[in-house]
């Protein structure tokens, strides 16, 4: 009696609410995976309702080692987000600068110069500082936003003394060609020994001394890093090298945690490669690609380019699956799976299939802004051994077969961290840059068909109510093309069987 009471439009009101709601729970789901990576319907059912229908005991001891592991991994991919200082960061003056008078583009984001800001005062300020005229000005010079003013402040210490800090500032923001700025880093060296020196004697004399010697150190190893860079950048690698290879051995004689930061190795990588020095190259990772330092990409990729350059220049991929891979071949293959699992983002950047822009001062491993900051400096090594990207175009996607769930569990690393895209974001100009992500996400089936079956239903009983004898004429004609096929069945069996054996079977 209910239902004979029903009018059209309590039918149509009904639909239209449930598209109204399946519309609100499609918003929500789509905020949700957007935020977290997930969808909210298949973690509540994985989370909450398979325990409740027979899974496994969340309260188990099993379950609960598997959740100690998981927060482990938390841990670890929390350190790993740790931004790093980029060992090859280019001159603000001489380079950065000149891209921006060129381009109109500011290469740098604010967080990133923030981030240099810090790190200046770090290295170059201590708290005695205020004993020394020129350094106190120096010490309010590295918290000064406005470039023009640091830059005033510097020849402002340099009119009391020579500061070999003052002296830094300017080779980094003033110069405007690399020749100016190893002038200025050599006059910076030489105020720095004398300072050093003078350290050096009475840091055993109290805290305050020792903290001026640290701080010392920090400013002479910077010095002398940035001239070797200059030396790298003018042509003279041989040089630089040199210069690289003393910075090493003094680092390890030097028990200051914040020389670690620097990553000179990765200077002296690169310089090796530049000179074709590949043996050198491979003495030089044995030291550094050890499992308890940590990685790097340019750890990880140059090892993959010397696996490759053994086996690249005679590599077929038609041969490979004849034949099967060769010892060096399989190791070569797994040097680069494990170099990609580390940053998957720089294969895209050595195989030229996503255009370059200039590293960021700061870098996070394995994410957008590591990539470019090797990718940048390396491409002209990978392209100088034949067969070498050609090997890494043929063998990088095989990587992710192995790690299908990369967020949750790795192969040789651990899962990947999900705080990159975040930094990413703010180390990199998104302005001009598009920031790759990595997994890539995408929408679940589930989305998309709740999405198409919501705007179909809402679509349909807003017709219904607007044209209510149209859309009867259209649903009859929907239905009777939708059967057609059907009665054509029927019409052919009726006249295919006799008429008495159609009719027994109509009466069963």
């Amino acid at each position: 009696m209910f239902l004979n009471t029903l009018t059209p439009k309590f039918y149509v009101a009904l639909t239209g609410t449930s598209s109204l709601i399946s519309g609100l729970i499609l918003i929500f789901e789509w905020w949700y995976f957007r935020k977290y990576g997930t969808s909210f319907i298949e973690q509540v059912s994985v989370s909450h309702l398979r325990p409740l229908l027979g899974g496994v005991d969340s309260s188990s001891p099993s379950n609960s080692n598997t959740s100690n592991g998981e927060a482990d991994s938390n841990r670890q991919s929390v350190s790993e987000c740790k931004v790093w200082r980029n060992p090859l960061n280019l001159f603000r003056g001489a380079e950065y600068n000149r891209y921006t008078w060129v381009t109109g583009r500011e290469p740098l984001t604010y967080y990133d110069m923030n981030l240099s800001a810090q790190d200046h005062q770090t290295f170059f300020t201590c708290d005695s500082d205020h004993l020394r005229p020129a350094d106190a000005i120096m010490q309010k010079a590295w918290r000064e936003r406005n470039p023009q003013a640091r830059i005033s402040a510097a020849h402002e210490a340099l009119e009391l003394e020579d500061c070999a800090t003052a002296y830094i500032l300017l080779a980094e923001e003033e110069a405007t060609t690399i020749m100016e700025a190893e002038r200025l880093f050599k006059q910076a060296l030489k105020a720095g020994e004398s300072c050093y020196r003078r350290s050096q004697q009475l840091q055993h004399h109290g805290t305050q001394y020792e903290a001026q010697h640290r701080r010392d150190t920090n400013v002479l190893v910077y010095i002398k890093r940035r001239l070797a860079m200059c030396s790298r950048k003018l042509g003279r690698t041989r040089e630089a090298v040199k210069m690289m290879r003393d910075l090493c051995v003094f680092q390890l004689m030097k028990e200051f945690p914040l020389l670690s930061m620097f990553n000179i190795h990765e200077n002296l990588l690169e310089s090796l490669l530049e000179l074709q020095n590949y043996a050198d190259v491979q003495a030089v990772l044995a030291k550094y690609d050890d499992i308890s330092l940590p990685k790097s990409a340019t750890i990880c990729y140059t090892a993959a380019l010397l696996k490759a350059r053994a086996v690249s220049d005679k590599f077929s991929p038609e041969a490979a699956s004849r034949r099967g891979l060769s010892t060096a071949e399989m190791n070569a293959v797994e040097a680069i799976h494990r170099a990609v699992e580390f940053n998957p983002h720089v294969p895209k950047y050595l195989l030229e299939m996503k255009s370059l822009i200039l590293p960021p001062e700061h870098i996070l491993k394995r994410g957008d802004s590591e990539a470019i900051a090797y990718a940048f400096f390396h491409l002209q090594h990978w392209k100088r051994v034949e067969g070498a990207l050609n090997l890494l175009h043929c063998t990088w996607e095989g990587t992710f077969r192995m790690i299908p769930y990369p967020l949750e569990k790795g192969h040789l690393f651990y899962p990947y961290p999900i705080c990159t895209e975040t930094a990413d974001r703010e180390l990199l100009p998104t302005v001009f840059h598009e920031v790759s992500v990595y997994p890539k996400k995408e929408l679940p089936f589930f989305i998309l068909f709740t999405a198409g079956l919501c705007s179909f239903t809402a679509m349909l009983a807003l017709l219904t109510h607007q044209f209510p004898e149209l859309m009867g004429v259209f649903a009859k004609a929907f239905l009777s093309t939708l059967f057609a096929p059907l009665n054509f069945i029927m019409e052919k069996v009726e006249s295919i069987l006799p008429s008495s054996l159609w009719h027994q079977l109509t009466r069963i």
